[in-house]
């Protein structure tokens, strides 16, 4: 009875922290404009909801902004995401006081103009294999390919390799001049 208890318990624990971690994507319209704000934890399932908001206010709008302040997440779901929001011409801004790490950097590199006015950070993703030099390898030649991405956005495809060359574990902050050569901003 006292295991069956700490079973349910546990397992509401973990559904509570897993959406909790989730991205917020909402999206919103005003005035002509169509903003989309991503925060937290991109995770897979956030692609929907984005694309749900999108379609929640149709119609034309004379600009399309989001708004960046991100861990990262999932890599191939940012991915997703971010071609969507270049195929609807939304531009990128992260706000003064915000923060685009990790994966969210596909989500900046997909703004048809790019305005960083808070932080920047490059995070090496965790490789299921281990660190090793095979193990990246294997990574790389995954389904989804961040060299390719980079270049169909016009960002310096260098900057892929710079995200693998981050320490592990540890964040890489942009500055203004890595922002500018990598045509982030």
């Amino acid at each position: 009875m006292i295991v069956q208890r700490l079973r349910v318990a546990l397992i509401a624990t973990t559904l509570c922290t897993a959406l909790n971690v989730q991205a917020q994507v909402e999206v919103e319209a005003n005035a002509g404009l169509l903003a989309a704000k991503i925060s937290e934890e991109i995770v897979p399932g956030d692609y929907e909801k984005l694309l749900q908001g999108l379609r929640a206010n149709p119609g034309k709008h004379t600009r399309k902004i989001v708004l960046l302040d991100s861990i990262g997440g999932s890599a191939p779901e940012a991915i997703r995401m971010g071609r969507l929001l270049r195929e609807t011409g939304f531009e990128a801004l992260v706000p003064s006081g915000g923060m685009c790490q990790g994966s969210c950097i596909y989500l900046l590199a997909a703004g048809s103009k790019r305005t960083v006015n808070g932080h920047v950070a490059l995070r090496r993703p965790p490789f299921p294999a281990g660190d090793s030099a095979l193990a990246q390898a294997a990574h790389g030649s995954q389904a989804f390919s961040p060299a390719k991405y980079f270049r169909d956005m016009g960002v310096d495809v260098s900057l892929a390799e710079a995200i693998y060359q981050a320490p592990p574990g540890r964040l890489r902050l942009l500055s203004q001049d890595d922002l500018r050569r990598y045509r982030l901003k």
